[in-house]
């Protein structure tokens, strides 16, 4: 007599299943985080700092009778300042971003080629293909120069 037994055992530890749905929270949470804005905190706290400075230093100049009413109005004043600065300090962010985007950009573009450059130096077909490149730029670049100087003449008989 032959019998069957169809026993259903999971495909993946439940272990690792919950590791992996971790580390894909992590991913999305990194990808979530937005730079710009942590610059744009950064720099409001500063302000703030600054701001509570100032007025700490206005405040210790102050009979002690006043205390609670300075701590309160130096609170009033951060917050304040914080609602005041907060646009720019976004536009801030984002302009500091931008900037450090473009500076890596090029840095990035600089190894590359210097990179390119020394492994041409080693490879004949790499160095030919980088002498075709640089000779088909500068014979689109004649071109272009001949195309717009025989177009501006071509307008001027036009014009005639």
């Amino acid at each position: 007599m032959t019998s069957f037994v169809n026993v259903s055992y999971p495909t993946q530890h439940p272990g690792v299943a919950r590791v992996e749905s971790a580390i894909d929270a992590a991913k999305q949470l990194s990808h979530d985080f937005s730079s710009t804005r942590a610059l744009a905190k950064l720099l409001l706290s500063a302000i703030a700092a600054a701001v509570m400075v100032a007025a700490y230093q206005v405040m210790d100049s102050v009979a002690e009778g006043h205390l609670l009413v300075i701590w309160m109005a130096m609170w009033a004043v951060a917050f304040v300042a914080l609602a005041v600065f907060a646009g720019s300090t976004l536009q801030a962010a984002t302009r500091i971003r931008k900037a450090l985007d473009a500076w890596s950009l090029t840095k990035a573009r600089a190894s590359a080629d210097k990179r390119m450059w020394a492994m041409a130096q080693t490879d004949a077909r790499l160095m030919a293909d980088l002498q075709a490149a640089q000779s088909h730029s500068e014979w689109a670049s004649d071109s272009t120069l001949r195309f717009n100087a025989s177009f501006a003449a071509d307008r001027r008989f036009l014009s005639i």
